[in-house]
């Protein structure tokens, strides 16, 4: 006999799954939420985590125990060795671990998404649910934001800024850029503060916005330290997930499941339910059900940085002042005719203290850092199976830098950065040469292959993974599902989480997968 049998299934309490599971229960769904994860009350957050500053904890073996996935790493490019990737682990997911940047994709890219065949995916479709989610207290009022929604969104002031966010704002704005007060308004660009889910200068997860106050809820029940093998199938419709609780392999039933563990993990449980590339699944010994690009098609955002050696005046007064306040949003085309296509695909950020910092903290030397990211790429990369194992972690290979339109990109950004230290802004705050912490990136700066060399052996993701279970419509070949987010072929299970984004979003992902929760708790029912 079959076991209690819920309305959903929802697999990851991150950032989308919370919101998804949350709206869903009050609408009278019972809901299960599974979570690889320690499940734990908003007070029992280890202090370190509310800090503005995520160096803090990050530093801090006691506060990255049981908060991140430690074993999963990943190559940034094709010549780069394994390193670390950070992925939230327990309730609240990444939304515990981040660095709390609350800015929404560009309403362009969802005009992308519709034309590429994502149906009800436009920008007046999911503006509304960017509203419901949020209270603004500084633009609430407007007509495009939100001041009642459970994630607060709040703007440093200037004058609290760190003398790295505001050299990069004044140079900014001397080199060209305008002001925008406000970069989640309709066609914002240029110098913005960030927006940033905390409320009193502290974190505010989705654990804290969402489960805490919807855990008395008699529809939701929340399942920690449970990890999902794979789903179950009758036939073409899925019934449930395979779980890994206390030791034990168990079943859990429902009328539908939904995966929300994100750009890692929802294409692993895919993988090992036999839904992906048939090579891979049968070299590993699966079954398979549908042959299906689950885990192809991984971006993230490639970042450079150029490391800033600070005069004393110029450093954190405080491990816990915010460690970055400001971006520039900008375009590397200033070509008529080209603007469409790349608008915005270059963003600038400060780093009030750089990793280098962080490092010599006991010395007592400063440093900071600005950065240039790549915000819309064609690169993609892949996550696919190590073994059918639902304790060993894939193989993730970013492949960042793998398309020649984005070196070029990027190339045209690290020099335009590189013009910034000129200004009378940031030459105010430098305790010494640039180019003495940054020879390398200097020695090749004026010459293409070389930089690119640089480039590749050194660039850093952003940690905005997206796309390893893309929607589109069933004859696209790269798509894995569809505008409602149900698996091609399959009925009852869905993909709810930043896999799902055809491109990865130009902003950072938090956001956007919170929508993504609230959008598809109106759809799927």
């Amino acid at each position: 006999m079959k076991e209690e049998i819920w309305d959903i299934i929802v697999v990851g309490a991150g950032s989308a799954g919370a919101a998804f599971a949350v709206r869903s229960a009050q609408k009278g769904k019972r809901v299960l939420l599974v979570e690889a994860g320690r499940d734990y009350r908003s007070a029992e957050m280890h202090e370190a985590w509310r800090s503005p500053n995520p160096a803090v904890p990050l530093m801090d073996p006691d506060a990255t125990e049981g908060m991140v996935w430690t074993d999963l790493n990943a190559t940034r490019t094709d010549v780069q060795p394994e390193a670390p990737y950070w992925r939230g682990k327990g309730v609240g997911g990444s939304s515990s671990i981040n660095g709390q940047i609350a800015i929404r994709p560009p309403l362009a890219d969802f005009a992308d998404w519709s034309s590429a065949g994502c149906e009800g995916w436009s920008a007046a479709d999911v503006l509304p649910y960017f509203a419901k989610l949020e209270n603004d207290e500084e633009f609430g009022d407007a007509d495009y934001h939100g001041n009642t929604g459970p994630t607060p969104i709040f703007r440093t002031p200037r004058d609290r800024w760190g003398a790295v966010d505001s050299a990069l704002a004044e140079s900014a704005l001397a080199s060209g850029h305008p002001w925008a007060p406000d970069v989640n308004a309709p066609r914002a660009t240029g110098v913005s503060p960030y927006p940033i889910n905390s409320r009193d200068s502290r974190r505010v997860s989705v654990n804290d916005a969402y489960l805490e106050g919807a855990r008395e809820l008699p529809t939701l029940t929340i399942l920690g330290e449970a990890v999902v093998d794979r789903v179950l199938f009758e036939g073409t419709r899925a019934v449930g997930v395979s779980l890994l609780s206390g030791g034990d392999m168990e079943r859990r039933y429902a009328d539908t499941t939904v995966l929300s563990a994100g750009v890692i993990h929802s294409p692993t449980i895919l993988l090992r339910s036999g839904i992906g590339p048939a090579q891979q699944l049968e070299s590993l010994g699966i079954d398979v059900l549908a042959d299906l690009p689950v885990g192809q098609g991984l971006q993230d955002h490639a970042m450079v940085t150029i490391t800033l050696p600070l005069k004393d005046s110029a450093g954190l007064t405080s491990p816990d002042d915010r460690h970055t306040n400001v971006c520039v949003r900008w375009s590397s085309a200033p070509e008529e005719g080209n603007e469409g296509e790349r608008d915005d695909d270059l963003m600038f950020v400060s780093m009030n203290q750089s990793v280098i910092s962080m490092a010599t903290a006991n010395t007592g030397a400063e440093f900071g850092a600005y950065g240039v990211w790549l915000n819309r790429s064609e690169s993609r990369g892949t996550v696919t199976l190590a073994s059918p194992d639902p304790g060993e972690q894939p193989v993730v290979a970013e492949r960042m830098l793998s398309d020649p339109g984005d070196r070029a990109r990027l190339r045209h950004g690290v020099r335009s950065l590189v013009g910034l230290l000129d200004q009378d802004a940031t030459q105010a705050i430098l305790g010494g040469p640039v180019r003495d912490c940054n020879e390398e990136l200097f020695s090749a700066l004026d010459d293409d292959d070389a930089l690119d060399a640089h480039l590749l052996a050194t660039v850093a993701d952003a940690q905005h993974g997206t796309s390893t279970c893309r929607m589109g419509s069933a004859d696209d070949p790269h798509s894995v599902v569809d505008s409602d987010c149900r698996v091609h072929g399959f009925e009852r299970l869905h993909v709810v989480d930043a896999s799902i984004f055809p491109s990865a979003p130009r902003a950072n992902t938090n956001l956007a997968s919170i929508m993504v929760g609230e959008l598809l708790a109106d759809r799927i029912h």
